[in-house]
């Protein structure tokens, strides 16, 4: 994934904007960026974040940066902002989002008279760039913007800065947030509400999906109304998320409690103790336990000073290791128990199977597994917030193949996607003997829905059910 945060101040936007893209840095573990507008033009940093937080990298670059218009990213994979000079006007630009037709899109810019893209390090082009390109193929900036609405597959949200301010376009499909907060001195954008509370703004508005608008110190001006369709990412409140945000008017800390109270309702395990793998799993935890009156404990507790990050670095092997170092057991509140465990989802079950040996091997008599979302069933076609690089590598993928061989119709895959099936429930068994839970159970759709309390027309749920 990642996040952006944009400043339109009658005043320096320099604090703000530092401090406001530094809280999204859950979001993203490889480049971050950001750019000023003022007097004397643009002002722009990006530096790698692999092994140093965002504030480290930058702090230094501070006292260079001057101008009131200002936009910034965390991202986990291409540099960003990018500074572009066209027939446009200079202009710096941040994206979230993912491009499915990045090949279709790159030959149409060489078609159009375009001759070269940088190759990034890390290999291919930067999508950033490309966006960019494609604005300024039109006659405006909104019409560029349109323009990128209307030709691009997956997802695709932006922040661009001008001399005339901070141009904000939410993805068609409202798959992720842009939010509006205001204070006397000015505006700002965001990905997550929480980076603006401690700031001194307050909430103006949830952009609707692929609304455009021009962000200025004194006013925001709507270029293009909302669309009425709507399918935001479930993940926003499950996982990637963070506790303190609130999206649609939807706390994510409140509805993972709501999840857990769900999960408690339809259980009737016995065990000792309720604990949630850190740190997404916490609050779903907190509401079994309210619900059960099951106690809250944390059996094992993650070592932030060096690991404050929920995001890992992209090598698996390295996520592996990483994954069990950051977690430290209490032995006296592990061992001779029988402990439920909240995640917030199973992805491959790597990790999730490993904590769990972890566990028996601490001297847990049980250990029964509850995840906070339905079984993943498909890979995400709408934005990068999964490692996995196909479908095959997910845990429930490898056992419907063990259980009906290699070639699966969707419709067989839609019997093991329902809660109530055979199917289902031979799934589920399997991936428990695989990963070593006394017991499984997952949350339903239905119930993970109403935990986050939007109509389900509204909600993007296609990796449970692969209905777009």
């Amino acid at each position: 994934m990642s996040g952006f945060f944009g400043v339109a101040s009658k005043e320096s936007c320099v604090l703000d904007l530092f401090f406001g893209i530094d809280y999204h840095s859950h979001l993203g573990t490889r480049r971050a960026g950001m750019a000023v507008y003022g007097q004397n033009g643009f002002t722009r940093a990006i530096h790698n974040i692999e092994n140093s937080p965002f504030r480290t990298k930058f702090d230094k670059d501070l006292d260079s940066f001057e101008g009131n218009l200002g936009i910034g990213c965390i991202s986990d994979f291409e540099s960003q902002p990018l500074i572009l000079h066209s027939h446009l006007g200079s202009f710096a630009l941040c994206t979230v989002g993912r491009i499915n037709n990045l090949d279709g899109l790159k030959a149409h810019c060489f078609e159009k008279g375009m001759t070269h893209f940088q190759e990034m390090s890390v290999g291919g082009i930067n999508p950033t760039e490309l966006i960019g390109a494609l604005i300024n193929q039109k006659n405006s900036i909104l019409e560029g913007l349109e323009f990128v609405q209307d030709i691009v597959e997956g997802s695709m949200s932006i922040l661009l800065l001008n001399k005339d301010g901070i141009y904000a376009m939410r993805d068609r499909e409202g798959r992720t947030p842009i939010i509006l907060a205001k204070k006397e001195e000015g505006f700002c954008a965001t990905f997550e509400s929480s980076a603006f509370l401690n700031l001194g703004y307050t909430h103006y508005k949830d952009m609707g999906p692929g609304e455009i608008d021009l962000i200025t110190p004194n006013e925001v001006k709507v270029l293009k109304q909302p669309n009425e369709h709507m399918k935001i990412c479930s993940f926003l409140w499950v996982y990637y998320g963070y506790p303190t945000s609130t999206y649609e008017g939807i706390n994510v800390e409140k509805m993972r409690n709501r999840c857990g109270e769900l999960l408690a309702k339809r259980d009737d395990v016995k065990v000792d103790n309720v604990a949630g793998v850190p740190d997404s799993g916490i609050a779903y935890a907190v509401g079994y336990s309210n619900t059960t009156g099951i106690p809250f404990s944390r059996p094992f507790i993650k070592y932030t000073p060096t690991w404050p990050r929920s995001f890992m670095p992209t090598n698996q092997a390295q996520r592996n290791r990483i994954a069990k170092m950051k977690l430290i057991p209490v032995a006296e509140l592990i061992k001779d128990k029988k402990l439920l465990l909240i995640d917030d989802s199973i992805v491959r079950g790597t990790q999730l199977g490993e904590t769990t040996s972890f566990l028996y091997d601490s001297g847990a008599k049980e250990v029964h597994v509850r995840p906070a979302c339905p079984p993943i069933m498909f890979g995400c076609k709408y934005l990068n917030f999964s490692r996995s690089n196909s479908e095959m590598e997910l845990i429930t993928r490898k056992v419907i193949k063990e259980i009906e061989g290699d070639e699966v119709s969707f419709e067989t895959l839609k019997k093991y996607a329902d809660p109530d099936s055979e199917q289902y429930a031979l799934m589920c068994e399997k991936i428990r003997e695989k990963l070593g839970f006394t017991s499984l159970r997952y949350h339903r759709l239905d119930d993970m829905i109403e935990s986050i309390g939007l109509d389900q027309c509204k909600l993007c749920t296609y990796c449970w059910n692969g209905e777009e």
